[in-house]
């Protein structure tokens, strides 16, 4: 189903979309947001350590219209919108693949006399989104289930020093809006293709210029079946910044949830279920940034997403 291969190095480029800004001296967003005082570093390190930030002003306000543009987006793409727990059982990290594996890059807590973390801080809104049907039995008619939900995410990022942790392109939290799907075993591949397609559409809304890599079988997760990595091009770094993982993941986590719908016959079966980010924000912030930086280090600010920011320009 994916390519053969031992590594990222591996992965082809499946296409592209836009050009890249042609920018004489490219400042990074780390430059161009102190300019503008829309992140503040030392804050964050103030009220909770190195990995988080404060967004601050017009910071924040730009923040705020990239969720609300991302979730009214999805929406159109015919997600149903849902708010959910920030905080999950462990059964439910089990349900999709996060658990037992990834337990150390995870904020555990309430942890019982044995020392086991019975709740976690969602590391993505997958996790809380996708286990709204477990333990369940849906009808045929009911597929497919389509979900977006915003949620700030929490990861310890272990074993990542040193790796893309300038400015805030990797932190301990983050806000990201999640697509999940669920639906019948013979549309699964073909589902993913859409979603995936349903998270491009924000970038090419915003008009920044990425592309789509398809992860071979030495860089894909041991839970997916086929996985599409969209990255956007970052100028102020001079390289490309993953934004959005769509996977589909055949019945793997419908088995682990005990989910299954049933069919016309009559018979009990799993279903496939898809995710993917649609998108996560602090990358496409960067990408922004980035992208839309003028010679005089203002930022424009794309026309999609003019209604709601409230402005053309930052500086």
């Amino acid at each position: 189903v994916c390519p053969v291969g031992e590594d990222e190095t591996a992965n082809p480029i499946v296409r592209e979309w836009g050009a890249k800004p042609e920018l004489a001296e490219p400042k990074d967003h780390v430059e161009l947001a102190l300019a503008h005082k829309l992140i503040n570093w030392e804050d964050g390190i103030r009220v909770a350590g190195s990995g988080f930030v404060v967004y601050r002003g017009k910071g924040a306000k730009l923040e705020r219209a990239l969720i609300n543009f991302l979730l009214d987006t999805q929406a159109a793409n015919g997600y149903e919108e849902v708010n959910v727990p920030h905080l999950v059982k462990r059964e439910c990290m089990e349900g999709t693949g996060q658990l037992p594996k990834f337990e150390d890059d995870m904020y555990g807590t309430d942890a019982g006399e044995d020392g086991i973390n019975n709740l976690f801080l969602a590391p993505t809104a997958e996790v809380p989104v996708t286990n709204l049907v477990r333990d369940t039995i849906l009808p045929e008619s009911d597929l497919p289930v389509k979900m977006v939900a915003y949620t700030p995410c929490f990861r310890r990022e272990a074993g990542s020093a040193g790796r893309d942790n300038k400015g805030i392109i990797r932190m301990h939290q983050f806000d990201k809006v999640e697509l999940v799907q669920v639906v019948h075993p013979d549309k699964g591949f073909e589902v993913l293709e859409d979603l995936t397609g349903h998270a491009e559409s924000i970038l090419q809304k915003l008009g920044l210029h990425y592309r789509v890599i398809e992860l071979c079988t030495g860089d894909i997760g041991f839970s997916s079946a086929k996985t599409y990595d969209i990255e956007v091009w970052a100028p102020g770094h001079g390289k490309y910044l993953e934004v959005s993982s769509c996977s589909c993941f055949t019945d793997y986590q419908a088995r682990r949830m005990k989910l299954r719908f049933k069919d016309s016959e009559g018979k009990n079966r799993f279903p496939h279920t898809l995710n993917g980010s649609g998108t996560a924000l602090p990358r496409l912030y960067v990408a922004l940034l980035e992208q839309y930086q003028q010679p005089d280090s203002s930022i424009r600010i794309p026309e999609a997403l003019v209604p709601y920011f409230g402005a053309e320009s930052i500086g």
